[in-house]
């Protein structure tokens, strides 16, 4: 009979340490379609605003609930959703609202929340309205095509202010993830970054560094861990990072490079993201260290696949030549401090001078939108100082693109002047085309086979490189 009541004891004691946490919506907007599904989406699903494992359950009376696995314990953030963080909730004004918190502890409990409005609905006092800064921000597509992923996306850009006046003038170039959360409150789900108005205020209080043009590319949605992630994490999925990467450099930039005013040379070529975003692009800048020399990384979400990143950073050292800029919140995670860390020093002990790695460690940072808007503007003035060769004083501001059917290489910088020495370098390292070449003659590459060749311009004082891809 102690027997008998020991096991009872012992399953009564298992089931209240694993009960469950149930959320309960006991109001939501009047604006909500009957026939809507609704979500939470947060730390423990990665911020997926449309989880199937994570749909609210309606109830007879109006009300919905879900609860949460057992597996699911400690402090938690979230946010309820529509399925997509376009249609995410807001605050009585329409506004977006800072992440939920609750702390998940063993007992079991029932947490009532109310939803207020919705982004996409706008309530009956403030509908959204666009944030993003007319004509500088433009969306290039909505679905531009990613042939390396069989997908399409939407692309946006951000041009400078004097950019349509000045035409002679071309720009250093910015490539940014998520970029849904960019430059647009209303297609933000927790907020934008307001790149444009920063950049925008920059050049209108006369810092000329701040004309520079940047572009977004939206998350895949439920394909967001797969694109920015090279490696699989076990749980979450991941693996198309390296054909993210690609169409980065092989198809995105190239058609950048072709249709605006760039400056497309390494030296002036950046990337930046949060979370997986800072992920992605540390790997963009390993892999493709001819391509980026600037590199923001924001609350890095390294966990995801840390024994990988850190085993492909020793074997692949980043260009000594490249600013990387690491910010994050102290309180972010166990392991975001101590990760990032480690990759700051792997990449010190790979070469790269402690000059140009910058670690910001903030207090008070989270891993929220709001956080990252306010660390941009310190990250983008350190990255966009000029980082200077070994070999040359200054990096050679230029632009360089094939034409639309590869043959023939279009280079421009801005003094005529100015007649540089060109080498083409294949994979080997072998010299393909040496000669002096000016600006605006286009220079025929019709007998370079297809690949990727290191193109470099040399005058007698400055240098620029960059990684020219002929398809």
């Amino acid at each position: 009979m102690r027997i008998l009541f020991l096991l009872v004891g012992l399953l009564v004691g298992s089931s209240t340490m694993l009960a469950q946490t149930t959320f309960r919506l006991t109001r939501v907007p009047a604006t909500t379609p009957a026939n809507a599904v609704l979500y939470i989406a947060g730390s423990f699903n990665n911020w997926n605003p449309g989880s199937a494992a994570h749909t609210f359950i309606r109830n007879a009376d109006g009300s919905y609930q879900l609860t949460l696995p057992t597996t699911v314990t400690g402090p938690v953030e979230f946010k309820i959703t529509r399925g997509a963080w376009t249609s995410s909730e807001t605050d009585a004004q329409n506004n977006d609202v800072a992440n939920r918190r609750y702390t998940i502890n063993k007992g079991p409990a029932t947490v009532n929340l109310q939803v207020l409005n919705w982004k996409d609905f706008g309530g009956s006092s403030k509908p959204c309205q666009s944030t993003a800064l007319q004509p500088n921000v433009q969306v290039i597509s909505t679905a531009f095509e990613m042939p390396q992923l069989r997908r399409t996306r939407r692309v946006w850009i951000y041009l400078p202010n004097n950019y349509a006046t000045d035409t002679a003038r071309r720009y250093p170039v910015l490539y940014m993830h998520d970029g849904q959360n960019v430059f647009d409150a209303c297609t933000s789900f927790a907020g934008e970054w307001g790149v444009d108005e920063t950049l925008s205020q920059l050049q209108e209080q006369g810092f000329d560094f701040g004309a520079s043009i940047v572009v977004a590319v939206d998350h895949g949605g439920t394909e967001r861990l797969n694109e920015l992630s090279p490696w699989r994490n076990r749980k979450l999925g991941g693996g198309q990072g390296d054909q993210y990467v690609d169409f980065l450099v092989e198809t995105l930039k190239p058609y950048i490079d072709s249709h605006y005013r760039t400056l497309s040379n390494r030296e002036f070529t950046g990337i930046a993201g949060s979370s997986m975003g800072g992920l992605i692009s540390t790997y963009a800048a390993l892999k493709y260290p001819t391509v980026y020399s600037k590199v923001g990384v924001f609350s890095p979400a390294f966990w995801f696949a840390q024994d990988s990143l850190m085993q492909y950073v020793r074997q692949h050292p980043a260009n000594p030549n490249t600013r990387f800029y690491f910010v994050c919140g102290t309180t972010e995670g166990s392991n975001m401090v101590p990760l990032m860390q480690a990759m700051h020093d792997a990449l010190l002990r790979g070469g790269v001078p402690a000059a140009n790695l910058k670690l910001n460690l903030r207090a008070d940072g989270q891993h929220s939108e709001w956080f990252w808007r306010r660390e941009f503007p310190g990250a983008y003035r350190q990255l966009s100082a000029l980082v200077r060769s070994k070999d040359k004083e200054s990096p050679l501001p230029f632009g360089a693109y094939l034409n639309s059917d590869g043959t023939n290489l279009v280079m421009h910088w801005r003094y005529e002047q100015v007649k540089p020495i060109l080498e083409i370098e294949d994979s080997k390292g072998n010299t393909r085309l040496r000669q002096q070449v000016q600006t605006d003659t286009p220079i025929s590459v019709r007998q370079l086979p297809k690949g990727s060749y290191v193109l470099r311009l040399t005058t007698e004082h400055q240098q620029g490189t960059q990684l020219l891809v002929k398809q």
